[in-house]
């Protein structure tokens, strides 16, 4: 029977995420997900791709979201009110570009230090307005792409063992840095053949596979790089026809509401 067996939302996109056993989750992922971004004086969006640091970005949501603590090794832990709108300053991700809330010289400064570049906190502006792509259609707030990524156990273990067998050390599940783990799939990458399951009172539809970047290889616990793995495993046997190799599903809400960890899934369509 597959169970969800950890949730997680990230705060502040790129930054670390934080586990709960169960969540609200609205049409654009689990609340409070990816609802700040640290962006360039052009709204481009800082990542770890570049600034492998914000890993240790430890982001906390205070008061059902009325104020946002930041904390990172080396400098004085911030706490702010979460402006909820005013000032706007660009922003972007991959696939939208809009504005959001400046959240004040503090956190830009706070944010600056930390990535060593001048950045700007962005929160969701009341007005945002995205709709994703994919074989179900969604919205979200900051995230790359879609409302939700979700991996498997099963999916992990094989991973693994394939890193071992060649001599490597296995990876964490934070590496792939999920909404929703699922356990209980025997087979390894059930995921990417699931086009409709629910869990709790939330639907999911299938959007893509999740083509994975070099944050993989990030250790999420340090910012350190920490080499080829796995990208060098998955790309021999989970190579994308588009180019780069993918973990993980990523998915849209078609029925808002709670999740908790335990809740049994049920697969209304497969591929």
């Amino acid at each position: 029977m597959a169970r969800i067996a950890s949730l997680f939302y990230y705060p502040v996109k790129g930054c670390a995420g934080t586990p709960v056993t169960s969540a609200e989750v609205t049409p654009a992922g689990l609340r409070h997900d990816r609802t700040f971004m640290a962006v360039g004086a052009d709204g481009s969006f800082r990542s770890q791709r570049r600034y492998p640091v914000m890993a240790t970005i430890r982001p906390r949501i205070l008061d059902d979201g009325a104020r946002l603590e930041l904390a990172a090794p080396g400098v004085e832990t911030l706490v702010l009110d979460v402006r909820r709108d005013g000032p706007r300053h660009e922003g972007s991700t991959f696939t939208w570009q809009g504005k959001g809330v400046h959240q004040g010289p503090e956190a830009a400064d706070w944010v600056s230090t930390v990535l060593g570049e001048p950045s700007v906190l962005v929160g969701v502006a009341p007005d945002h307005e995205r709709v994703t792509a994919g074989l179900t259609p969604g919205t979200a707030v900051f995230a790359d792409a879609h409302a939700l990524l979700v991996t498997s156990e099963s999916s992990l273990d094989a991973l693994n063992e394939r890193i071992a067998s060649a001599g490597g050390e296995p990876v964490p599940m934070a590496r792939f840095r999920p909404n929703i783990v699922v356990s209980g799939w025997a087979e390894p990458h059930t995921e990417d053949r699931v086009r409709a399951m629910s869990a709790g009172s939330v639907g999911i539809g299938y959007a893509k596979d999740a083509v994975r970047c070099v944050v993989i290889t990030i250790d999420q616990e340090t910012g350190e790089k920490r080499g080829p793995e796995p990208t060098r495993t998955l790309a021999g046997y989970r190579r994308s026809p588009d180019g780069g190799v993918t973990f993980g599903m990523k998915g849209a809400v078609t029925r808002p509401g709670t999740l908790s960890v335990g809740d049994e899934i049920t697969v209304a369509d497969w591929a």
